[in-house]
């Protein structure tokens, strides 16, 4: 078993409640973390029996132009697109996505709100 992971990706996006964030915007730091058999790939220098980072941080980015009133939605709109994406090829143990608000607006001095949303937490409800 391993893990690929994308640490610290910094994207613009216009997410949140109040009005003024669907139009001004914040800076978003989004990491990424899938759990799957890395054996094959390890073994046979072959991108086919892993997932291709790239793909990874494509989704990541399209979905995050898309708004989204909830960083929890955001979350899950990333790990539905990485399930779907990779389904077929039966990879995935296990997704956990973690989008951080820097400057959120609050009437104190804090740099970031983050939502840590994993897919055990999606399965189990559903």
């Amino acid at each position: 078993m391993g893990k690929i992971i994308l640490e610290n990706i910094k994207l613009f996006g216009f997410h949140g409640c109040m009005p003024e964030e669907s139009y001004v915007g914040s800076y978003y730091t989004v990491n990424v973390e899938v759990e799957l058999d890395l054996y094959k790939a390890s073994v046979n220098d072959d991108l086919s029996k892993t997932i291709n980072y790239v793909h990874l941080y494509r989704i990541v980015k399209e979905e995050m132009a898309t708004n989204s009133k909830l960083l929890e939605h955001l979350a899950q709109r990333i790990i539905q697109r990485i399930r779907k994406k990779y389904s077929k090829v039966d990879l995935i143990k296990y997704t956990k996505i973690k989008i951080c608000k820097e400057n959120p607006p609050l009437q104190s001095n804090v740099d970031r709100v983050c939502v840590l949303l994993e897919d055990k937490d999606l399965i189990n409800k559903n």
